[in-house]
């Protein structure tokens, strides 16, 4: 037994003695009986010239490299790889012919179904089906493009599109080139032209907008002026109206103090006249509150007297009503304890007779228990007797029960006073001849119908639908 690990890149390829496939880990024990093989997984460049012909049969060398190789992500592919093209040199030139066979058949095939101008155009385009294409068959080997370069198309000896084209290319860009001369020469002159004009209509514009501004400005000093005036005079009326209403207050306000002197002077005579009239009604109230005391006083002291008789009085009532309910109390504890003597006498007497009824239900399960018990050491018996036939001792115990006089007699109150209604019916003997034994199954079937619908209403009172017909002897 062996401990195999593998590299950073590289994956243990394991078969033999238990594994019913492969196995594929980075470190593991190999057993007596099994087989590792070690792979890398790193990436490998491939550089190709492929060479197709567009949908014009225009043959030409489309240089490309490939990065390809495992994908790890997936345990699938990498499973297919391990076993289509790891036994194989990544660089050996079978996998190489593998790789240029598949890439060269999906470039081939996309590039007839395109013309050159598609092709050269739409580089990107082309690039993008061809490499779709081309991991759509690696897929099948585990194998993944991890990136590709395709470099400028190249023409195939003894066709040179390319050269042409780019020779066509640089004569019309000579062409273009004088075109662009001569246009820009006449641009040049229009355009000095044209400088001259916009400079004299720029120059009287200018003057003319000069003129405006003049103009403007003049209007906006006089009108500054005018609004200068206006709001002076303005200020001088605002300032004349508040020194009026000043001297409108300062008068209200002299004419409010007189008055509130003259009320002052009328209310402090007035006071003086409110506070001896206070004055004598106090003196008053005091003589009041003193007669008040007095009378006061010797009510107090007769209604004194009189509760100290009262409460006298009224105490010996209470000490001989304590008295009564005490003798009342205890007459009552004296009853209540003759009661509960006879109660806990009667208790005692139901307790007795409890307990007697108890030990004889006790008694009686106890003989129906052994009742059971007997009847099961029957059971027993019997059934051995029997030879554990269990239907045979069903059988004898409903005869030994009289459970058939039983059923019999159920079944027959059950039935009693039933009278059940029979109808006997014929469809006759139609359909002996050959030419009406077709129809006899149909008429067979109508025949029957009239019969069955009467049954139905004598049993039920159910009338058939007026579509279907009537009973000639019933009224609906």
């Amino acid at each position: 037994m062996k401990w195999k690990t593998a590299g950073p890149s590289e994956y243990l390829a394991i078969t033999g003695w238990g594994i019913p496939d492969i196995k594929l880990a980075k470190k593991e024990w190999i057993f007596p009986g099994q087989k590792c093989t070690k792979f890398d997984v790193s990436p490998v460049n491939y550089t190709f010239e492929v060479q197709a012909m567009s949908a014009e049969k225009l043959p030409f060398i489309l240089p490309a490299v490939f990065t390809i190789g495992p994908r790890v992500t997936d345990m699938d592919s990498l499973l297919l790889y391990a076993k289509l093209i790891s036994p194989h040199d990544k660089l050996s030139n079978h996998v190489k012919e593998l790789v240029q066979g598949v890439i060269e058949g999906e470039t081939r095939v996309l590039a007839a179904s395109m013309t050159m101008e598609q092709v050269f155009k739409g580089t990107k385009e082309f690039k993008k089906e061809v490499f779709g294409k081309v991991q759509l068959e690696l897929d099948q080997f585990g194998l993944l493009i991890y990136n590709a370069n395709v470099k400028q198309l190249v023409d195939v000896p003894g066709h040179e599109y390319f050269s042409y084209l780019g020779q066509k290319t640089q004569m019309e860009a000579a062409n273009q080139a004088k075109i662009d001369v001569a246009e820009a020469k006449k641009k040049g002159e229009i355009g000095a032209k044209e400088r001259e004009g916009q400079t004299s209509q720029n120059a009287a514009k200018i003057n003319a907008e000069t003129e405006v501004i003049r103009t403007q400005r003049q209007g906006e000093a006089q009108k500054e002026e005018i609004r200068v005036k206006t709001e002076v005079e303005l200020f001088k009326n605002r300032k004349e109206a508040e020194l009026a209403e000043y001297k409108a207050e300062l008068a209200t306000k002299n004419a409010g103090w007189s008055q509130a002197s003259q009320l002052a002077e009328v209310e402090s005579t007035k006071a003086v006249t409110i506070r001896e009239a206070e004055l004598q009604t106090e003196v008053e109230k005091k003589k009041v509150l003193t007669q008040t005391e007095k009378l006061r006083g010797q009510l107090l002291s007769k209604a004194a007297v009189e509760y100290e008789i009262k409460v006298q009085e009224a105490n010996w009532e209470l000490y001989k009503k304590q008295k009564a309910a005490e003798a009342t109390l205890y007459e009552k504890q004296k009853a209540a304890e003759a009661e509960k003597a006879s109660a806990d006498a009667k208790f005692y007497a139901c307790q007795q007779a409890s307990n007697s009824a108890l030990y004889a239900k006790k008694k009686e399960a106890e003989g129906i228990t052994a009742l059971a018990q007997a009847e099961g050491f029957y059971l027993n018996t019997l059934l051995k007797q029997l030879g554990g036939n269990y239907t045979a001792l069903r059988d004898y115990m409903m005869i030994n029960k009289d459970m058939y006089q039983e059923i019999a007699r159920i079944n027959a109150q059950a039935v009693n006073g039933l009278q059940p209604k029979i109808t006997v019916w014929s469809n006759g003997k139609g359909g002996e001849d050959g030419s009406n034994g077709a129809m006899k199954d149909v008429a067979g079937v109508y025949s029957m119908l009239p019969p069955l619908l009467k049954t139905v209403h004598e049993q039920t009172g159910m009338l058939p639908p007026a579509w279907l017909g009537t009973l000639s002897d019933v009224t609906p």
